[in-house]
């Protein structure tokens, strides 16, 4: 049987590279958290602490008082969502002789897989722990493109975000058409900015391009303004394996991939309320 000799652990690792490169929100997300889940169902709790009072004085005898209790805050994030796929060939061993047809399964494979996590995280742009800049949505256009991005950004900045952090401004193709008109001159490092949906950048903000945009009951679009640190996505397991069906003659492939994602630091996102005229 052509799956015999069919090796699902080095596509398997193809799958993840190619995924690596496919995801456009996943990429900028923490995922240091990745090696503590190992199955659906698993939790981790993400403690955030508070920050200590610090006190100045002149007075060289420092009476120290009761010491003081730093409050700190969990959230519990829990790894449940399962994208998976199962698919028949006609036969694995011609295949891989004739042209690239597993080649181009994986990719394919592999790019659907990134865009059901990528619409996922793209998602929690509706999450009642995301912070809107606006309670309404508004029209952009490229005379207040730039200024809508601004107080975004001013808004991170009073959140405490350090201007020097990594931020993020994953956008549609219509909103970066606009931007580009406003700001023609994004960058001159182009080839490099065009891997993984990056197209560049405003000050010290990166600017990505997906399809993959949070949408509203309304059609209005919801952008994510955010450091790497304000999602965090976990993709602990991802399983590929070949298998010769009951009915038929022909070989198939299935596999699954366990991941999740959460707002963990809310304050280190605003989300842009646009529509268009």
């Amino acid at each position: 049987m052509g799956y015999r000799n069919f090796v699902p652990a080095v596509w398997s690792e193809s799958i993840e590279r190619e995924l690596e490169r496919t995801l456009v929100f996943a990429q900028d997300c923490n995922r240091q958290y990745e090696g503590d889940v190992k199955k659906a169902g698993d939790s981790v709790r993400i403690l955030a602490v508070g920050k200590p009072t610090v006190t100045s004085t002149t007075d060289p005898e420092i009476a120290l008082g009761k010491a003081e209790n730093i409050e700190d805050t969990a959230v519990t994030m829990k790894i449940r969502q399962i994208a998976y796929y199962n698919y028949k060939v006609d036969d694995i061993d011609k295949r891989q002789c004739v042209g690239n047809v597993m080649d181009s399964l994986s990719k394919e494979t592999t790019e659907e897989m990134g865009n059901v996590v990528d619409r996922y995280i793209a998602d929690l742009a509706k999450d009642p722990m995301a912070l809107k800049d606006s309670p309404d949505a508004y029209v952009v256009n490229k005379d207040n493109i730039l200024s809508k991005i601004d107080d975004a950004l001013r808004r991170l900045y009073e959140n405490d975000v350090n201007p020097m952090s990594e931020i993020v401004l994953t956008v549609s193709p219509r909103f970066y058409m606009l931007l580009k008109q406003a700001y023609f001159a994004l960058s001159t490092d182009n080839v490099k900015l065009m891997e993984n949906g990056r197209v560049g950048r405003y000050g010290n903000v990166q600017i990505k391009m997906s399809n993959n945009i949070a949408v509203d009951k309304g059609g209005n679009e919801l952008l994510m303004l955010r450091t790497k640190r304000a999602i965090a996505y976990v993709n602990p397991l991802t399983h590929t394996e070949a298998y010769r069906p009951e009915e038929g003659f022909c070989d198939a492939i299935k596999g699954f991939m366990l991941f999740d994602a959460k707002i963990v630091r809310p304050k280190e996102m605003i989300v842009l309320n646009v529509k268009y005229s």
